[in-house]
């Protein structure tokens, strides 16, 4: 049997991949801080899911983290795990804004080097990681988030090359509006919440995008517009993220 390992998976897209790699017929390995959240998924998922409880924002875990993950080499891992802190940036809590970092960034970093050093990743295998698509048009309001999801998606297409030659795979997925508890807690605007992508759908677009080796996935046609057009014109995005994110913030 395949196996996946999954980070922030006991909620919204870490959970709705968990579900579709099960369905695919995987194993499926979900690590998360919230406990109390994979016991429900294992419960939902059954056998096929088994998890490790772990405070992705601690560094001293991470190798033995991926120390629990040997055995069966792993044929997917994900990086999905992922928090946010918005609002005015010269206001903000810098302690939770370095913890956006270490979480977004930092972790998925070292990770990944302890996964390729005890070499847990088979040959052949992939690596998801998962971005956002302020990376093309930026998240007024959330800056250090928009700077990780951002870094990391430098980190992936740098990794994808150096991996080639070692047959290993490297995905990177630039998400727009999901319809996550996580959206939910940081859109200062739930009102449009039902035209964002559901997660099993994104879910969805990922496990194929894997199977076929692509590099980036941009789901879905408006985020692709998006994209496009923070490429082409980044001022008129910009003007358009900060109206619909930052002017409705609270002060």
């Amino acid at each position: 049997m395949k196996r996946c390992a999954i980070t922030g998976a006991a909620s919204g897209i870490g959970r709705a991949l968990a579900a579709a790699y099960i369905a695919e017929g995987f194993e499926v390995v979900g690590i998360d801080r919230d406990e109390d959240g994979l016991t429900v998924v294992a419960q939902e998922l059954g056998a096929s899911f088994s998890f490790i409880q772990a405070d992705l924002g601690e560094r001293e875990g991470l190798e033995s983290l991926t120390t629990q993950l040997l055995g069966s080499p792993l044929d997917v891992f994900i990086h999905s795990a992922g928090i946010n802190q918005v609002g005015a940036f010269a206001d903000s809590d810098l302690f939770r804004q370095r913890a956006v970092l270490e979480v977004n960034l930092s972790t998925p970093l070292l990770l990944t080097a302890h996964l390729l050093r005890q070499e847990v990743l088979k040959r052949g295998g992939s690596l998801v990681f998962i971005s956002s698509l302020s990376h093309f048009v930026g998240y007024p309001g959330a800056a250090v988030y928009a700077a990780s999801k951002s870094g990391l998606a430098a980190y992936a297409r740098s990794l994808s090359m150096a991996l080639a030659p070692r047959d290993i795979h490297v995905l990177s997925v630039y998400p727009g509006p999901t319809r996550t508890p996580h959206a939910a807690r940081y859109s200062p605007d739930n009102s449009l919440e039902s035209r964002r992508m559901p997660p099993d759908v994104l879910a969805g677009k990922i496990v194929r995008a894997v199977r076929a080796k692509r590099p980036v996935l941009v789901p879905g046609l408006s985020n692709k517009v998006m994209a496009f057009a923070g490429r082409l014109a980044p001022g008129v995005t910009g003007r358009v993220m900060r109206r619909v994110i930052l002017d409705k913030l609270p002060r």
